[in-house]
C-alpha cells in the first residue's frame, strides 16, 4: 500500500486523545496509508512514496453532515425561498414542498449538485436521507464521499386541501412493506463495493408514522447495530397533531416508547415542550434528550427561511445534549450552515457567549460521528480514516489568520477549501470536484425546474399558477 506525507503543514487541526479534544498543532505532518492515517505530528521519518507539500495550508478532519436530502432540495432553489403557509404556522412542509418535488430523470442531477456542494465545502460524510429511487448506491458511491444511506419509509402520507388543515392518508401495510425495503438496500450498501457506504434506519416523521412501526424500525435498527433517524418536533402543526393524538408532547411521545437513546438522532428537535411557539404543560423535553444521549441534528437554514428558529443551540449544549448538524435544503454548504448556527445561537440567547466555535466543530465533527456510530472519523489520528480536507490559509479571506477555524467558518467559507480527501482519494482538487460533473448536472436541473414549474399548479390544491404561489423578485416583463 502506498504511504502518503502532508509534510511540514502550516497547521493541523489534530486529535488530542488524552483530553478528546481537537488541538492546534503548527508546523505538522500527516500520513496515511491505505485510506487510513498513521501518523499525525511533528516529524515524520517513516517510508513515503509520494509527499505533498503542507506550506501554506490547514489540514482538518472532513465534516460529518448527519441530515440531507440530496434527491429532492436542489430543485426547490428559486422557488421556496420565501415561502411557507401562513394557516400552517409558516411552514412550507404541507402546502408547497409537495408540488415543487423532483421527476426520476431529475433526480441524479439533483444528487450530483448537492454532493457536489458538500464536497467543495468540506464534507467527507454525509447521511442521505430519501425515498429510494433507481441506481442510487452507484451515483453515492460515484461521488468518492462516505455515505449513510437511509432509506425513509411511512405509513402515510400528508396533505392539505385548503392551506390551513393538515391531513393524512394512512396506509400501514405500505409502510411495513417500505420498511422491509429500506432494510434491504442498508445491507446492500454495507456491502457495496465502494467500502464507503453504511446505513441507518428512518422512519420519515413522527407524524406518518404508526406506533407499531417507529417501535419495529427501532428494534432492526438495534439488531444491525446501527443509528435510528426520525424527523421530529419539525412543525407546529406535528407538535398539535401529536399531542392531540398522545396526549404528549413528539419527544415525550418517543421517550414513552423508548425510542430515545444514543443511537437515536431527533431530526430538527426545535419544538420542545418549552419552545415559545408550543408551550406545553410539562418542562422535560429537553432533559430526556440528554438523559437518554439522543442526538439533535441542527439544520437552522430551512427554518431561518420561515422566521423559525431552534432556542437555542448553546442551551442544548448546557443541558448535555449532543448535537450533530445537517444541511436540509440548499445549498449544501456545510460551512455556510455552520455560519448561521452560531449567528441564530447567539441572537436567540441575546448573548455572544452562549456557544463557542470549539462546540460548533465539535457538532460538525465528532457530535456528527458519534451519532453515526463511528469511531473512525471527525478527527485526524492514528488509525482514522483518511477523511481530511486541505485548506488554503493564505487566502485573503483567511488572513489575518490568528484563528484559522473561525476564519474558515466566519469569512472565508468553501472559498478556502483547496483539496478535500476521502479514504486518502482526492474527491476535490485546486477547488473544484473531480468525482462528478457539477456544472452539468446544475445546469440539467436548471431545464429540469422548467418541467417541474410547468406541473406544479397541477399539483396545488389551489391550483395557484408558480408565479402566484412563489411570486419573483422582480415582475417578469
Amino acid at each position: 500500500m502506498t504511504t502518503t506525507v502532508i509534510r511540514n503543514a502550516d497547521l493541523v487541526v489534530a486529535w488530542d486523545a488524552s483530553a478528546q479534544q481537537h488541538i492546534y498543532l503548527p508546523d505538522a505532518d500527516v500520513a496515511f496509508t491505505g485510506g487510513a492515517i498513521s501518523f499525525v505530528g511533528r516529524g515524520y521519518t517513516g517510508e513515503a512514496e509520494e509527499e505533498i507539500s503542507g506550506s501554506g495550508l490547514m489540514v482538518m478532519p472532513g465534516l460529518v453532515n448527519i441530515h440531507s436530502h440530496p434527491s429532492s432540495e436542489p430543485m426547490n432553489k428559486g422557488l421556496i425561498d420565501e415561502i411557507g403557509s401562513p394557516g400552517l404556522y409558516n411552514s412550507s412542509l404541507y402546502e408547497f414542498m409537495p408540488i415543487f418535488r423532483a421527476d426520476s430523470e431529475a433526480v441524479p442531477s439533483c444528487v450530483r449538485v448537492a454532493l457536489s456542494e458538500l464536497l467543495l465545502s468540506g464534507v467527507t460524510t454525509v447521511a442521505d436521507l430519501s425515498m429510494a429511487h433507481p441506481g442510487w448506491m452507484d451515483l453515492l458511491a460515484e461521488s468518492g464521499m462516505r455515505v449513510c444511506i437511509a432509506p425513509m419509509f411511512k405509513s402515510a402520507k400528508w396533505f392539505t386541501k385548503n392551506g390551513h388543515v393538515v391531513e393524512y392518508e394512512w396506509d400501514e401495510a405500505a409502510g411495513e412493506k417500505a420498511m422491509g425495503e429500506a432494510l434491504s438496500l442498508i445491507e446492500r450498501a454495507e456491502q457495496h463495493e465502494s467500502g464507503r457506504l453504511f446505513g441507518m434506519v428512518v422512519p420519515a416523521q413522527i407524524d406518518t408514522c404508526t406506533d407499531t412501526l417507529l417501535k419495529e424500525s427501532f428494534q432492526e435498527a438495534e439488531k444491525r447495530g446501527v443509528s435510528w433517524q426520525i424527523h421530529a418536533a419539525q412543525s407546529v402543526v406535528e407538535f398539535h397533531e401529536i399531542t392531540r393524538r398522545t396526549g404528549k408532547t413528539p419527544i415525550g411521545w418517543l421517550d414513552s416508547m423508548g425510542l430515545l437513546s444514543e443511537r437515536s438522532i431527533i431530526g430538527h428537535g426545535i419544538f420542545l415542550d418549552d419552545h415559545p411557539s408550543t408551550k406545553w404543560w410539562t418542562d422535560s423535553d429537553m432533559g430526556r434528550l440528554a438523559e437518554t444521549g439522543t442526538t439533535v441534528a441542527h439544520c437552522p437554514t430551512v427554518f431561518a427561511r420561515r422566521g423559525i428558529t431552534l432556542k437555542h443551540f448553546g442551551r442544548y449544549k448546557r443541558a448535555g445534549v449532543n448535537m450533530g448538524l445537517g444541511t436540509d435544503t440548499y445549498p449544501h454548504n456545510m460551512l455556510d450552515e455552520m455560519r448561521l448556527v452560531a449567528y441564530l445561537a447567539r441572537t436567540q440567547a441575546n448573548d455572544p457567549r452562549s456557544m463557542t466555535t470549539t462546540e460548533l466543530f465539535d457538532a460538525a465533527t465528532i457530535g456528527g460521528a458519534k451519532a453515526l456510530g463511528r469511531e473512525d472519523i471527525g478527527r485526524l489520528a492514528p488509525g482514522m480514516r483518511a477523511d481530511f480536507v486541505l485548506v488554503d490559509v493564505t487566502h485573503p479571506m483567511m488572513r489575518p489568520g490568528r484563528d484559522p477555524v473561525r476564519s474558515l467558518v466566519y469569512a472565508a467559507g468553501d472559498r478556502a477549501v483547496r483539496d478535500v480527501y476521502v479514504d486518502g482519494n482526492k474527491v476535490v482538487a485546486d477547488g473544484k470536484v473531480t468525482t462528478m460533473d457539477y456544472h452539468g448536472a446544475a445546469a440539467h436541473l436548471h431545464e429540469a425546474q422548467k418541467r417541474i414549474v410547468e406541473k406544479a399548479p397541477s399539483q396545488d390544491w389551489a391550483h395557484r399558477p408558480v408565479d402566484v404561489s412563489s411570486p419573483p423578485t422582480f415582475r417578469w416583463s
